[in-house]
């Protein structure tokens, strides 16, 4: 009978917010597959998770995958999980999860804590319909055309900014939706969280802007439908 490949969410920063489940479910299986193994130890040793882990990353992904993929044919219960929250989201986790399902082999998410929900659900701005645009380009022309193809776009958009890219991003926004509302959230759930609001262009001049650290998430407010213009019929005289 084959394993599981049991993909599991971590905390983004606050240590308490790891579920209960995921911490019994990671002392259980037969080893966790990690992005960055140094960082999720220090993660699981507090709640004393001796289970092996391995490296799975970007520049072993392709050597990985059938090692991992052989141990869950031969029944072992595998984890993946990624720095911190979700795995797949802007990490190599998809590859693997793919390969995985093309073979037959069970996957079984473990839901727990999302950079994306935690920002989105502070934002005041619709959950309804969003669009993750993942971790922004870092070339200033790309990421201009990206805010200009979704200027008119109805849904909250969600992106990941790096801090060094930040106060020019946010101009870059203000050329394209100076008015639009948006959100900056930094360090989410930790003890230096900062969350900072209002219209693109007063973000850009807020002063506590360029000191920020850490991971960052940008929340737009989604373009709001304006009412058609009423045309008015005048009579001839």
């Amino acid at each position: 009978m084959a394993g599981t490949l049991y993909i599991v969410a971590t905390p983004i920063g606050n240590a308490g917010d790891f579920s209960p489940r995921a911490v019994q479910l990671l002392r259980s299986v037969s080893s966790i597959a990690a992005e960055n193994p140094s960082c999720t130890q220090a993660l699981l040793a507090p709640h004393r998770i001796y289970t092996p882990l391995t490296s799975y990353q970007n520049d072993n992904k392709e050597e990985k995958t059938p090692i991992l993929l052989r141990r869950l044919e031969e029944g072992q219960d595998i984890a993946l999980v990624s720095d911190a929250g979700t795995p797949v989201i802007v990490d190599p986790g998809r590859f693997l999860i793919d390969a995985a399902a093309r073979r037959g082999l069970p996957v079984a998410p473990v839901p727990g804590p999302s950079a994306i929900a935690a920002a989105l659900s502070v934002s005041a701005f619709s959950g309804d319909a969003y669009s993750f645009l993942g971790q922004l380009p870092a070339s200033p022309l790309h990421r201009k055309r990206l805010f200009r193809h979704w200027r008119r776009a109805p849904q909250t958009l969600v992106c990941f900014v790096t801090p060094d890219q930040l106060t020019r991003t946010l101009t870059e926004l203000c050329s394209v939706m100076k008015t639009r509302r948006a959100i900056v959230a930094a360090n989410l759930t930790t003890v230096r969280e900062q969350i900072l609001r209002g219209a693109v262009a007063e973000l850009t001049r807020m002063p506590g802007m360029k000191r920020l650290e850490g991971d960052v998430t940008l929340v737009i407010e989604g373009a709001q439908a304006r009412a058609p213009r009423r045309r008015v019929l005048r009579r001839k005289p």
